[in-house]
């Protein structure tokens, strides 16, 4: 009961389909939480389940520590992903969420774990790739909102009033910290092709770095741009699901 009710923690779907015959597991973006993929298992179909991970310290975890070390972090995602083994998944995520599934990947790989059958990356550049901007994660609140707006333009409700900002604020400073924390480390291309998703006016993940995925991965990389800022996602939803279902549909054929 206890590993059923950590997996319960880490795994959050509104539609369980034991019958799928794949698994996409999506990872939200920096002060995010599972509940951004709520309206996903509609669209993808009875064939896939989609299965959101909540991080510690979001949403539903809120009363937990959130984890500011990446490798501590993927080491325990990588866990709770263990009893999923038994049939093939794909993994997508968004800014920090594509950070983490590329790591989440790789340390699968170390493990000798079953690996994804396909990557689904959006609005975060190559690892590899020079950081676009200075950490200001440790900047005060008043100058941390405003490189937040200059560099990533929210559009949710919530960043527009500040009485509601002001209670995440420290959910994405947190996350803020994992990211400029991170250090990325050479290893081997991995073996699955990625599907890259990226907005052409993205100054937090500029177009001509998030090309550069290209490098990680032997295999099949595609490219697909779209008008708006780091969250074009809000606009293009539609059409970036009907790419996954796609390219996952022809993975179970």
């Amino acid at each position: 009961m206890r590993n059923e009710n950590e997996r319960n923690r880490w795994l959050f779907n509104t539609s369980t389909r034991p019958d799928a015959g794949l698994r996409l597991f999506c990872l939200p973006f920096s002060g995010g939480g599972a509940s951004f993929y709520r309206d996903w298992p509609e669209a993808m179909g009875n064939d896939i389940e989609v299965r959101a991970i909540q991080l510690p310290g979001h949403e539903s975890r809120y009363q937990e520590p959130r984890v500011t070390d990446a490798d501590v972090l993927v080491k325990s995602i990588v866990q709770a992903l263990v009893p999923f083994q038994d049939k093939p998944f794909a993994i997508f995520g968004y800014s920090l969420g594509a950070l983490l599934a590329f790591e989440i990947s790789r340390e699968l790989r170390k493990q000798n774990l079953n690996m994804p059958q396909h990557l689904f990356l959006a609005a975060m550049r190559a690892p590899q790739t020079p950081r676009v901007h200075p950490p200001f994660s440790i900047l005060p609140d008043d100058i941390f909102v405003q490189q937040i707006e200059h560099y990533y333009q929210p559009q949710n409700e919530a960043w527009k009033i500040p009485e509601l900002r002001e209670l995440f604020l420290p959910v994405l400073k947190d996350d803020f910290v994992l990211a400029e924390n991170y250090t990325y480390r050479d290893e081997e291309p991995l073996l699955c092709p990625i599907d890259v998703f990226a907005g052409s006016g993205d100054r937090g993940a500029p177009p001509e770095l998030t090309q550069r995925w290209s490098e990680q991965t032997t295999n099949i990389i595609d490219h697909h741009m779209y008008p708006g800022g780091h969250f074009f996602i809000d606009k293009a939803v539609k059409d970036i699901q009907k790419v996954i279902l796609e390219k996952l549909s022809a993975v179970m054929v």
